[in-house]
C-alpha cells in the first residue's frame, strides 16, 4: 500500500512538469540569453495572477545552478504591488526550453517555451503543464501586432483557448 501511494504521488508530481500534447519545447535554448526581465503581453486567466496588471517576470541565476524567478504585478484593488519568488530547473537538458518551476515548496509545474525569438530573445510563448496556462512575453512592454498575431495563431493551432487571453497594459 505504501509503495502504491508513493508511486501515485510521484506520478502526480511529474505530471505537473510534463508537456501538453501537440506542444514541443524549443531547442537550441540559451539560458544566459533568456535571463533578465520579461513583460507579460497576454495570458490565460489563473488564480495566482488574477486581478494583476503590469505583470513582469525577472529571471536570474541561482547559486545552485537553477533559475531564480521573481514575478511581479500591480493589484489595483489593493493599490499595491505583489511579488512572488520561485525557482526553476531544467527538466531535460539545458538546450531544451522545458523547465520546472516552483513557488510552493516541493511542488513544481511545467514551464514550456514553445516559441522563442532565437535571434534576439525578444519574445517567447510559454505554456504550463496543460492548456490552462499560456503566456506571451516580451522584453519590452509592448509587442508589434504581426509578432503577437503569429504567436496567438501558433497557440490556437496547438489547441489553446486564445479567445480567452487577457492582454496587459504597462505604464
Amino acid at each position: 500500500m505504501r509503495t502504491t501511494l508513493f508511486a501515485l504521488m510521484l506520478l502526480a508530481l511529474t505530471a505537473c512538469t510534463g508537456l501538453p500534447d501537440r506542444v514541443e519545447p524549443v531547442q537550441n535554448f540559451q539560458l544566459d540569453r533568456y535571463l533578465g526581465t520579461w513583460y507579460e503581453i497576454a495570458r490565460l486567466d489563473h488564480s495566482f495572477e488574477r486581478g494583476l496588471s503590469q505583470v513582469q517576470a525577472d529571471y536570474s541565476l541561482r547559486d545552485d545552478g537553477g533559475v531564480k524567478v521573481i514575478n511581479r504585478g500591480y493589484d489595483a484593488k489593493k493599490g499595491e504591488w505583489r511579488e512572488a519568488e520561485g525557482k526553476a530547473y531544467f527538466v531535460d537538458d539545458a538546450d531544451t526550453g522545458h523547465l520546472k518551476v516552483s513557488f510552493f515548496g516541493p511542488f513544481y509545474g511545467a514551464y514550456v517555451i514553445m516559441a522563442l525569438d532565437h535571434d534576439g530573445y525578444q519574445y517567447s510563448l510559454v505554456s504550463g503543464p496543460d492548456r490552462d496556462y499560456l503566456w506571451i512575453l516580451s522584453r519590452t512592454p509592448t509587442m508589434d501586432t504581426e509578432t503577437l498575431n503569429r504567436l496567438i495563431d501558433q497557440a490556437r493551432e496547438a489547441g489553446y483557448p486564445v479567445d480567452e487571453l487577457i492582454f496587459m497594459e504597462h505604464e
